[in-house]
């Protein structure tokens, strides 16, 4: 039975595998009788003892598979089949009629075509059914990219993970807590997801929902930007200067200022509620949103500024609400339209701060006293409504008068009195004090005070007033001539110092001026703080009294004799006095001399008998060549000193030469052995003497 298999024609290795538990008849059997294959394989199943057989032919399919196939094998396999009906000797009758009638219905095997079946030009769809077929399968795949938006459907939920269905080999897996803000989260709802990375290092697929809203959140907000929709976002917190709202799951700012036309001063109000708004900036590098609610209504407000500023005019009485109180002022709102009230223009009286005045939301009249229709600004005021103080005034209020009031701004250059309510005069810091010192208004008064003054101007049509204190105690230079007549000593109080002298007070409102070379008879000081301090006491001399310019020169040094009167006669012309070198310049050298006075040594008179120079603080004779009283001056020379003793030296010893010469000349005549020893001896004394 074997070898009649073996001579069977070969058949695709392939088919037989396919047919693993028809094995047998499935050798027998060509590709194109497939369905008449399978009904014997059905067949033989139920013939337990064709077991044997069945692994025999498996053997020998293989082996046939090498050998070509023929026609003549047909009866072979006609045959086989028989044996194994045969050996199936416990199979019914049925089963056997049925074997035979299969192996009856076998066909005859064909040849297959394989390089035919694998060639391109080969198909047996039309193009039409290969476009459709291929559409459906890409249709079963999708293409993902890193960083990239997709969408996916919830296949499963843990305690922990949403497991998501993205049409790709693997699954997405988010955290559970990404999806807090959807508790209704089931399966099959639709979610999106964003790519974060192919895959992680074990090889899962990376996906973020949270990611995905922020991105898809930024889109829609800079959608809405663009094309400035309307939003509904949610007051989430209080932040300084505004409230942060939750926009599409990205935090926004609105800024207090953007909330309402009006000023809002309780932002806690809003927390916590839903409201509208328009988004007006992002930046992206920042990532910042800011959204406005005030935006979505300022367009009605335009409009009904429109119409309010259409009918204001100049003097017009309106009545509005106190919306926002400031230093400089206070703005009203109209209706829609805001104007301000300048501090200024709130009462004819000084205002410190508008709250003195007016109350925030106080229902309040005012006047318009100028508006501009382009800029959108109104003046206003309230002053206005109320008769001006000046209008008030005493009638019988004259130059001269006393005014009592009090102190309400106190400036450098003076200090102004309230007399009346809304009525005011300046008090200058000039008429404060007789005193010529340089003060301030704050040495005199403090704000608040009460103080009395009098009129020195009054102009009503300008509304101005200025007031003097000084003016009611005596003048101190009413009767300066019989109190500080000229020569007169007086006790003074350095106040000041300048350049050219010093200031001094005799008393209040009385000041003189000591030159700075009326300070020292024999002294020169380059500044007055040499001399004396701020403060210090001094007697001084009446010099020259001026009452028409209110002056008075003083002197210090008149206390004393001068005493160049009696240096004139110590140091006379020629006379020789020791001195001290005490500052050299140039050579020329500062000679202090006795009873402290001071003279000046020319370079080259400085020249010493060596023919060195004299030097600081060196003690040498010193002779006077030059004494100027009026301009305070001694020129003194110490050459001249030792120059003088070796004239007279040189002057002597002519003097004996020439006599000694008269003597020999006389006794020429008689000259003999002798006087030639008398005149060896006049010469040895004359060399000795030099």
């Amino acid at each position: 039975m074997a070898e009649e298999t073996t001579k069977k024609p070969a058949v695709k290795k392939t088919t037989a595998k396919k047919a693993t538990t028809a094995k047998k008849t499935a050798t027998t059997a060509a590709k194109k009788s497939t369905a008449t294959s399978k009904k014997a394989t059905t067949t033989t199943k139920k013939a337990p003892a064709a077991k044997k057989t069945t692994a025999t032919a498996k053997k020998t399919a293989t082996t046939a598979v090498k050998k070509p196939a023929t026609k003549k094998a047909t009866p072979k396999a006609e045959k086989v089949v028989e044996e194994v009906v045969v050996e199936n000797v416990e199979a019914t009758v049925v089963e056997k009629e049925t074997i035979k009638e299969e192996t009856v219905t076998v066909s005859e095997p064909a040849v297959f075509d394989w390089d035919l079946f694998e060639s391109d030009e080969h198909d047996s769809y039309s193009k039409e059914e290969r476009t459709k077929l291929d559409d459906m399968y890409d249709g079963t795949l999708t293409q993902i990219q890193e960083k990239s938006l997709i969408k996916g459907s919830v296949i499963a939920i843990t305690k922990k993970e949403v497991v998501i269905n993205i049409n790709y080999k693997s699954e997405g897996v988010v955290p559970k807590n990404e999806f807090r803000y959807n508790p209704d989260l089931t399966i099959g709802d639709e979610v999106d997801l964003y790519i974060e990375s192919m895959e992680d290092k074990t090889g899962q697929l990376v996906v973020s929902h949270r990611t995905a809203r922020t991105h898809l959140a930024w889109i829609r907000v800079n959608d809405v930007l663009e094309t400035g929709e309307i939003i509904t976002g949610f007051v989430k917190c209080r932040t300084k200067g505004g409230l942060i709202v939750d926009v599409f799951g990205i935090e926004a700012f609105l800024p207090g200022s953007q909330i309402d036309v009006k000023p809002i001063r309780d932002y806690d109000q809003f927390v916590g509620k839903n409201m509208e708004f328009k988004v007006v900036k992002i930046n992206l590098e920042f990532k910042n949103v800011v959204v406005s609610h005030k935006a979505l209504i300022e367009a009605e407000i335009e409009e009904q500024k429109k119409q309010i500023m259409s009918g204001l005019e100049k003097g017009q009485v309106l009545e509005g609400i106190v919306k926002n109180i400031t230093s400089y002022g206070v703005f009203i709102d109209l209706g829609g339209v805001d104007g301000l009230i300048h501090i200024t223009d709130l009462s004819w009286g000084r205002v410190n701060h508008p709250e003195e005045i007016v109350q925030l939301d106080e229902k309040i009249k005012v006047v318009i006293l100028d508006f501009d229709d382009n800029k959108k600004r109104i003046a206003l005021g309230l002053k206005q409504l109320s008769e001006h103080p000046w209008d008030g005034l005493k009638t019988d209020l004259n130059i001269g008068d006393k005014v009592k009031g009090n102190v309400v701004v106190i400036a450098d250059y003076g200090a102004f009195i309230e007399i009346a309510p809304g009525v005011e005069g300046l008090v200058h810091v000039s008429e404060m004090s007789w005193s010529q010192h340089l003060r301030t208004a704050n040495d005199f008064l403090k704000v608040g005070d009460e103080v009395e003054a009098v009129v020195l101007t009054l102009d009503k049509e300008e509304r101005k007033m200025s007031l003097g204190i000084k003016q009611l105690i005596p003048d101190p230079w009413e009767n300066i001539e019989s109190k500080y007549p000229v020569q007169s000593k007086h006790n003074s109080k350095v106040r000041n110092f300048t350049n050219f002298g010093v200031f001094v007070e005799l008393e209040e409102g009385i000041d003189g001026l000591i030159h700075i070379s009326d300070l020292s008879w024999d002294k020169k000081f380059k500044h007055p703080s040499e001399f004396c301090a701020v403060g210090d006491e001094l007697e001084v001399v009446v010099l020259e009294l001026d009452k028409e310019n209110r002056r008075l020169s003083l002197g210090y040094k008149q206390l004393e004799e001068n005493p160049w009167d009696v240096y004139e006669s110590l140091f006379a012309t020629d006379s020789v006095h020791e001195g001290t070198v005490v500052k050299l310049k140039d050579k020329a050298g500062i000679v202090s001399l006795p009873y402290g006075v001071e003279a000046y040594c020319p370079a080259k008179h400085m020249k010493k008998e060596d023919g060195s120079f004299v030097i600081a603080e060196e003690k040498n004779q010193f002779k006077i060549l030059e004494f100027n009283k009026d301009g305070k001056k001694i020129l003194v020379s110490h050459t001249k000193v030792w120059g003088e003793v070796e004239a007279k030296k040189a002057a002597s010893n002519s003097n004996k030469t020439s006599k000694a010469v008269k003597n020999i000349n006389d006794s020429s005549e008689k000259t003999t052995l002798g006087d030639l020893d008398a005149l060896a001896a006049l010469k040895e004394k004359m060399e000795k003497g030099k």
